[in-house]
């Protein structure tokens, strides 16, 4: 299954560029390169995605839309 995200990437102030994805908490990147950056996040995304996923299977949390 394939997905899109949106991402932003932006430049450092040290060098180099920063990348997030609003849509994906905690995944963002980094790289010399907007092509690294690019890289750096998509790996970002597949692993929090991927402990998401095992978090589900193990039952450790909630679904976003229960309430209590």
């Amino acid at each position: 299954m394939k997905a899109e995200f949106t991402v932003i990437i932006e430049p450092a102030p040290e060098g180099g560029y920063w990348a997030i994805c609003p849509e994906v908490p905690g995944a963002n990147g980094q790289g010399e390169t907007i092509e690294e950056a690019k890289a750096s996040l998509k790996a970002a995304i597949e692993l929090v995605l991927e402990d998401r996923r095992a978090d589900m299977f193990r039952g450790s949390r909630k679904p976003q839309f229960w309430t209590r």
